[in-house]
Parts: structure tokens; C-alpha cells; sequence
């Protein structure tokens, strides 16, 4: 996975380049926000059943077939950027297709995980992953960076197709996986009533409910990730290495947390308080970052809110798995994909909506406001988060 998620984020990347790239400077922001929503709506359409088909076939299986679609996705855009076509409506439907195949990814991969190490561990297993992501998101658009300022932003598409082979060879070498564990009474075939018991467990349970919420909102007022090529040709002009390493600047900051929390994950006691202020502190340097002017300021901020982040995003996926039956772990995540990705691309939306109106600076300030009035809001309706421990 850590190969196959560097090649995600290097693709992420060279997409919002590659769309930068394709439109006048006065419709750049629009035209960025607009990725967000192609990758949404997959997502959205896609959530309930993915979820029931995870919690229902071989999960293992489910993610090869989502791998080959990947690598094919990753291909056909090396293809168009390769062959220099100017059309954006061929680079947004492979955004979809891309984001349809990891509707059906994610749950699967999600809940494979607490099948591959016992209970206990979980909290470290958690954080572990959560490293293991991170790392990759320094790397990958790291490495888009290097490509797109030395060669074509094709590459960077080519790498993302070859690191899904390495998705496939771990899968086949898997041996003795524990099976899906059913429970009596409840569903097990895909079907309208699978679905309707995953939406009525995860919306039953205020702490799972809450800390969706809170993760949709967040993100979806402070994601700036689709205006960093604004700001990097616009406001810093530190050009295409710089928006690299601006892009890998959450995950900097979001490593060093998910390293710290695999040694701590399971001592924490006030978890709930550690969720709250994590995600204020990310709306907080949003807010930072929206003012700079200058790049390592700007680069601080960015790493700040991934480190802010990480550690939310820990406790978050701790709730989420250790209050969730197995039976039901694939449509959980299924639902949560609607927040967890929704927010974020949504989010990218309304911040390319907000720069085409007012300018970049002014989007980014006032969605990492939002964020905050979000939180204190969530957390105000639901007092348990704030005092859930572990």
C-alpha cells in the first residue's frame, strides 16, 4: 500500500497541475474546484452499495479488481497528457472513473485491517496505516513536482499505474485471512435492506454519527488543496517544484503525528478531547495560511494541519472500527466515504467557487472560520465527544 498510495497522491498532484494548465489564468480556480466535484459524485452514488459488496465478497478480491481499474484509469490519462490534448472533459471523466473505482476500494481495504491483527493492537495497527499514508503523501506529490518541472506531467500518471502491481502482489502472497465474521438475524447479501441496516446502525450511534460530521465539515471548509497551484504560480511564484513540496506539506506535518500516535495511540485516556482540539488547531492554521505571503510561512501552516490532522484522524478511525460489528465495517466505511472524501471534494468546490469570486487568499481564511464554527457547533450537540476516553 505504501507504493500504491505514493502513486495516488503523485497522480492527485499532476492532476490539479494538469488541469491548471488547460484553462485561461481567469478560469483556473473554477476549473480546479470542478475536480473536487467529478471525484465526489462517484462517491456519493457509489457509497452504500460499495459498502455492502464489501461486507458481502472477498475483500481481498474486491481490491485487485479495483487496482486493475485503477492502473487502467492511470494509463489513459498518461495517454492524454502524452498526446497533448486540451480538452478538459476527457481529464474529468477519468477523475470520476478513478474516484468510482476507490468507492469500491476503500471499504474493502478499510476493513480488511482489523482482520489482520488482533484486537488489542488495533489502536497501533490504526496508527501504523495512518503513518504509512502520510509517508506516501510526502512522497507522491513530491515526486509529481520533480516530474512535472523536468519531463511531462504524464509520468507522473505512468508511476501511479505501475505502483498498483504492487497492491496485486501483496494480495495474492495473503494467507489465512480471517473471514468476514457474520452475525445471526442480520443481512448478508447485497441488497436495498444491506444498505438500509448500515445507515440505520452508523445514524443510531451518536459517537460513530458525530465524528463523521465532524470530519465532513472540517474538511469541507478547509480544504484548499485545489488552489495550491494558485498560490504557488500566483502568490509565492515558487513554480512547480515548489508546488511539490506545498502539496506534501499536510503529510510532513501529518507523519510526524501518526509516528508519534503509534507509540501513544493506546494510552491516551481523554481521546475525545485530543479529536476536538486537533481539529480546531486545523481550522486555526488554515486561517495562518490563508494570509502568507511567503513560502516556508506558508509551508509551516500546511504541515501544521496535517500534523493537527493525523491526530484526528487516529481517534476518529479508532471510533469508527472499535464500535463497529465486522459484519457491518464495509458499509460503515461505505458511509463514511461520503464524509471523509465528500467534505474534501465538495470542499475543493466551494473553494474554487469562493477564489473565483473573491481571490484565493480570502477562500482559504474564511473556510478555516467555517471550520471552526463547525466544530464548536458539533461538539455543542453532541457533549459525549468531547468526553469519550478510551
Amino acid at each position: 500500500m505504501l507504493a500504491s498510495f505514493t502513486g495516488t497522491f503523485m497522480q492527485q498532484a499532476a492532476l490539479l497541475w494538469h488541469v491548471s494548465l488547460l484553462v485561461e489564468p481567469q478560469h483556473k480556480a473554477l476549473a480546479l474546484g470542478i475536480v473536487g466535484l467529478v471525484r465526489v459524485v462517484p462517491i456519493i452514488v457509489l457509497s452504500l452499495i460499495s459498502g455492502v459488496v464489501a461486507d458481502v465478497v472477498d475483500r481481498r478480491k474486491l481490491m485487485l479488481m479495483t487496482s486493475i481499474a485503477g492502473g487502467v484509469v492511470a494509463l489513459a490519462l498518461a495517454v492524454l497528457a502524452f498526446a497533448g490534448v486540451q480538452a478538459l472533459w476527457p481529464v474529468y471523466l477519468l477523475a470520476g472513473f478513478g474516484a468510482a473505482a476507490s468507492a469500491f476500494d476503500a471499504p474493502a481495504r478499510h476493513s480488511l485491517v482489523p482482520n489482520l491483527v488482533p484486537r488489542e493492537i488495533l489502536p497501533n495497527a490504526v496508527s501504523l496505516n495512518t503513518a504509512m499514508i502520510q509517508i506516501a503523501s510526502v512522497g507522491g506529490p513530491a515526486l509529481a513536482g520533480v516530474l512535472i518541472a523536468t519531463s511531462n506531467v504524464g509520468w507522473a500518471y505512468v508511476g501511479n499505474a505501475v505502483s498498483f502491481a504492487c497492491v496485486g502482489v501483496a494480495l495474492l502472497l495473503m494467507r489465512d485471512v480471517k473471514a468476514v465474521e457474520r452475525r445471526e438475524g442480520k443481512t448478508d447479501d447485497i441488497s436495498i435492506r444491506a444498505a438500509r441496516e448500515g445507515l440505520s446502525f452508523v445514524f443510531r450511534n451518536p459517537m460513530i454519527r458525530s465524528s463523521m460530521l465532524l470530519d465532513f465539515f472540517a474538511t469541507f471548509f478547509s480544504s484548499a488543496t485545489a488552489l495550491l497551484p494558485i498560490f504557488a504560480q500566483d502568490v509565492l511564484h515558487v513554480g512547480a517544484r515548489g508546488y511539490g513540496w506545498l502539496y506534501a506539506a499536510p503529510a510532513v506535518g501529518a507523519t510526524i503525528g501518526s509516528i508519534a500516535m503509534i507509540r501513544f495511540a493506546d494510552a491516551i485516556e481523554q481521546r475525545g478531547k485530543l479529536l476536538v482540539l486537533a481539529v480546531f488547531a486545523y481550522g486555526l492554521t488554515t486561517v495562518v495560511f490563508g494570509f502568507s505571503t511567503t513560502f516556508w510561512l506558508t509551508f509551516a501552516c500546511l504541515a501544521f494541519s496535517g500534523l493537527a490532522d493525523s491526530m484526528s484522524m487516529v481517534v476518529r478511525n479508532l471510533i469508527r472500527q472499535l464500535e463497529t460489528p465486522d459484519s457491518l465495517r464495509g458499509r460503515m466505511t461505505g458511509i463514511n466515504m461520503v464524509f471523509f472524501q465528500g467534505g474534501p471534494q465538495l470542499g475543493e468546490l466551494e473553494a474554487g467557487l469562493v477564489a473565483n469570486w473573491r481571490g484565493a487568499p480570502f477562500s482559504v481564511i474564511t473556510g478555516g472560520i467555517g471550520c471552526l464554527i463547525a466544530t464548536g457547533l458539533i461538539v455543542t450537540a453532541t457533549p459525549a465527544l468531547w468526553k469519550y476516553r478510551k
